[in-house]
């Protein structure tokens, strides 16, 4: 197992052990591509560690394929590492916006469902992918998601993604993460393709 050294080690009366097994709020935010990769890459992990897995799809549309949710759906299903459940949350968005007030409804049940799989501890890891979008529209509060990923039991591990992470999200997560995009082939007009964007 790779052994990184800490920078500092606070005087909070844990031993290093209980430190290492500490739940993680991670975020993954900025403008860059690669958000949501970065988190499913997480997911593989966590289901080669045996852990049930809760992916929470906040606005890509329902209808979109995407491969991540076909490899983990098969690895879930395997028998072999953890399980995978993968919730989409109505007709979603996907850089055009389409009928507000339904996406709108259907992030705050799936925030709701979030919460109540917290409580229950349903999963060990969940992806709350594009959770920032609702958030920084105002249709989910800030100040109530951190209260409750705060207080979430056990050792439940959240990462969230999307551009435009509130500065407290931020400021509460253990782990941030800011793609950068440095150059992208939309930028040279070609469209996104298969196996690259989905």
């Amino acid at each position: 197992m790779p052994q990184g050294q800490p920078t500092t080690v606070p005087d909070d009366g844990l031993t290093t052990r209980q430190r290492r097994t500490q739940p993680v709020l991670a975020v993954h935010t900025g403008p860059g591509k690669g958000k949501s990769t970065a988190a499913f890459g997480l997911a593989l992990r966590a289901w080669n560690q045996g852990w049930p897995i809760g992916v929470f799809q906040f606005v890509k549309s329902a209808k979109w394929k995407v491969g991540e949710e076909h490899a983990l759906r098969v690895l879930g299903a395997s028998g072999e590492g953890g399980s995978v459940a993968w919730h989409k949350m109505g007709e979603g968005w996907s850089w055009v916006q389409r009928d507000i007030e339904n996406s709108e409804d259907a992030a705050r049940e799936g925030w709701e469902q979030v919460k109540r799989d917290l409580a229950a501890e349903t999963y060990r890891l969940y992806v709350l992918d594009e959770f920032t979008y609702p958030l920084h529209w105002g249709w989910i509060d800030a100040d109530e998601v951190l209260a409750v990923l705060k207080d979430r039991p056990g050792s439940q591990h959240v990462v969230i993604t999307g551009r435009n992470a509130p500065a407290a999200l931020v400021d509460a997560a253990d782990l941030v993460t800011e793609m950068t995009k440095v150059k992208h082939p939309m930028d040279a007009g070609r469209k996104g393709q298969r196996g690259i964007e989905w």
